[in-house]
């Protein structure tokens, strides 16, 4: 409603001006100053007729103008790179052979200079030719971060093999299946790591595939160090191989081979082996780079897994492409994450999904703003957190971005806009691939109007976010998964125009008068309950705050004998100290009566992929079932108060009696 005023009253002022610019045109017209009184006239016809528009337009511009310059930038480098057919590799060799000697990759007290990075790759593509391995041959690994994991799929990228980037927290079935997936013809284990493939090594397919296990320096020296049977140790191997000219190999990859397989997090099924082509890890890299303005001289901290897009693509690809340093760590430490970046003088550093929550909830202390940290990049940062995150830890700049590993769908917010995802310059909207259309928020499908085509959502509108396909542009590519059925569900056909092909990003957005694009939920993560849309991400914002920063994670579960979906929060509680009383008054100050949640769950840990992300559709299986969870649970009583769901109000719910 205040910007609303705002506007409203600059509109007035706007008015006032344009007057002036016609009154000045007229005048103009009389001195026959024919060609500039004209410009003039139709500025001001434009103006009267939409004034707000027009001001959005001049207030925007700065914006614009400096997004504009970078995204121009990035499409210069990626069209000569195209026009180079240059690989990974190739640009890498590049990097190496001007900055041989600087620091590619920091881990705990061990550096790793170019010319390492670059005769380690070179040793590991030789190596696994001498094995009879070939161009377009995929072998998995599975291992944890350290700097000689990118140096192994670089070097079999030399040699044109696709890495498949197993997630290193998957066990059993889900293990299997990924291994599976990606048709893996061998597989590279960490020592670490080697006692959870035997897990899934009495698999018959997954037996006849050799295994190469990698080893530090120091697990060889743990008395636990497990060699698998049936593996062949290549540490050792690798430090005495000498590497061959692997120049004409790395001449034959070209920029749309296949280069990794990256997996999908598996929050609602198991994970899809995403493509990523040379071109479209260049893309995605280079694009976070040029956009959120990293320099070549920058050291940039990213404690995220190097399996995936985040750490593996929009962190390391800092190092291989552009020259700068990263500094890595095993596994993200909310208590160490300061003192790392303090450490190696990082100046840049990365966030995903609820790190920064973690790193808000952690006692405060000197460490927090002692670092050199100019810029934070990635996704996923809570607006309700925002400003207090960058005050508390004095952060400049947030360059929050938006996009999935194998999406098309890209936006960058490189203004500093709280809450925003991204934005569009308005004289680009229509023409920028990215587009939101109308959608039914509970089912997730397009509306259509009568000629089957879609609509675009008007500001302040809910809608789908999509992306235009198109395959002449490293931008608009979708190469999809490894299992092309999984690959065309993800298509929409005949959106704006017949013939044309989007891709469904299943993400809701909302887009203001200014364009910046607001995340507002997943599509089937939104239910409808008593006739109206719940959003699950804005009721989990409120909760959120009540409690104090808790995981908290909020989706619909079915009710026999009644439709829609109720409400049901499964909080994080180890240690008993959510006040439901507290929290029964905080949702009822701040939510209406349909978005309150029926239930609340209590859990120790709320289940979670490797990046952070909670596992709600195992959750949402399980629903209110008094008699499989073993978790506290409580029902939101007719006084507004949560109390313990007993078993005579569980079957009043499953009798349809309840009264809801």
């Amino acid at each position: 409603m205040s910007l609303l005023l705002e506007l409203n009253f600059k509109q007035k002022n706007a008015t006032r001006l344009f007057t002036a610019i016609g009154g000045f045109s007229a005048y103009l017209l009389i001195k026959e100053s024919t060609k500039l009184s004209m410009a003039l006239g139709a500025i001001m016809a434009l103006m009267l007729r939409n004034p707000t528009i027009v001001y959005v337009f001049f207030i925007t511009i700065p914006r614009d103008v400096i997004a504009a310059f970078r995204f121009l930038k990035l499409n210069i480098f990626l069209y000569y790179m195209e026009y180079k057919k240059w690989s990974l590799a190739r640009i890498f060799q590049e990097k190496y052979r001007r900055i041989p000697d600087k620091c590619c990759f920091l881990m705990d007290d061990r550096q790793f200079t170019f010319r390492e990075m670059e005769e380690f790759s070179n040793k590991v593509g030789t190596y696994f030719l001498e094995k009879g391995f070939r161009h377009g041959d995929c072998v998995a690994l599975f291992m944890e971060t350290r700097p000689e994991y990118v140096g192994l799929w670089l070097g079999l990228s030399k040699i044109g093999i696709i890495t498949a980037l197993i997630n290193s927290n998957q066990r059993r079935e889900t293990l299997r299946h990924s291994i599976e997936a990606a048709k893996a013809k061998a597989i590279i284990v960490g020592t670490e790591l080697a006692t959870f493939l035997e897990d899934v090594w009495q698999n018959e397919d997954l037996k006849r595939l050799p295994i190469f296990q990698f080893s530090d320096e120091e697990q060889r020296d743990y008395d636990n160090f497990n060699l698998i049977k049936e593996a062949i140790d290549i540490t050792a191997d690798l430090k005495q191989q000498i590497p061959q000219n692997l120049q004409v190999y790395i001449e034959q990859c070209k920029p749309k081979d296949k280069l990794l397989y990256v997996y999908t997090s598996g929050t609602t099924g198991l994970p899809k082996a995403a493509v990523i082509t040379n071109l479209r890890y260049l893309f995605i890299a280079a694009a976070t780079h040029y956009m959120v303005a990293i320099k070549p001289n920058d050291i940039v901290y990213d404690a995220l897994p190097l399996y995936h897009t985040a750490g593996g693509i929009v962190g390391a690809g800092n190092a291989l492409i552009f020259g700068c340093t990263v500094a890595l760590r095993r596994k993200f430490s909310s208590s160490n994450f300061w003192k790392d970046c303090i450490k190696y003088k990082a100046t840049v550093a990365q966030y995903i999904g609820e790190l920064c929550r973690y790193l808000m909830s952690t006692p405060r202390k000197p460490e927090d703003t002692l670092h050199n940290i100019r810029l934070m990049y990635g996704n996923g940062l809570r607006p309700q957190i925002w400003s207090q995150f960058t005050t508390r830890f004095n952060i400049p700049n947030i360059g929050e971005l938006y996009g999935s590993t194998e999406g098309n769908s890209n936006l960058a917010n490189v203004a500093n806009q709280v809450g925003a995802v991204g934005f569009i310059p308005i004289i680009a909207r229509t023409l920028y691939p990215v587009q939101v259309i109308r959608v039914d928020e509970e089912s997730g499908e397009p509306i259509r109007d009568y000629n089957g085509l879609c609509k675009r959502c008007a500001p302040g509108e809910t809608g789908l976010l999509v992306g235009k396909v198109d395959s002449r542009r490293a931008v608009t590519s979708f190469h999809g998964y490894s299992d092309q059925k999984a690959s065309e569900q993800k298509l929409l056909r005949n959106v704006l125009k017949k013939g044309d092909v989007y891709f469904n990003s299943g993400d809701l957005i909302v887009v203001d008068i200014l364009g910046y694009f607001y995340f507002k939920d997943r599509t089937g993560d939104t239910f409808r309950w008593r006739g109206e849309n719940v959003s699950t991400q804005e009721v989990e914002a409120i909760i959120t705050n009540v409690i104090g920063l808790q995981d908290c994670v909020v989706y619909g579960v079915e009710i026999p004998h009644v439709e829609g979906k109720a409400g049901m929060a499964a909080i994080k509680d180890p240690e008993h100290k959510v006040d439901l009383n507290h929290l029964s008054v905080g949702i009822r100050g701040s939510l209406p009566s349909y978005a309150q949640p029926l239930f609340i769950r209590l859990m120790t840990e709320i289940p979670r992929t490797g990046t952070f992300k909670m596992k709600k559709r195992e959750l949402m299986l399980q629903g209110f079932n008094l008699h499989t969870i073993s978790d506290p649970l409580y029902y939101l009583n007719k006084d507004g108060v949560y109390r313990p769901l007993d078993d005579k109000q569980y079957q009043l719910l499953l009798d349809g009696k309840a009264g809801l």
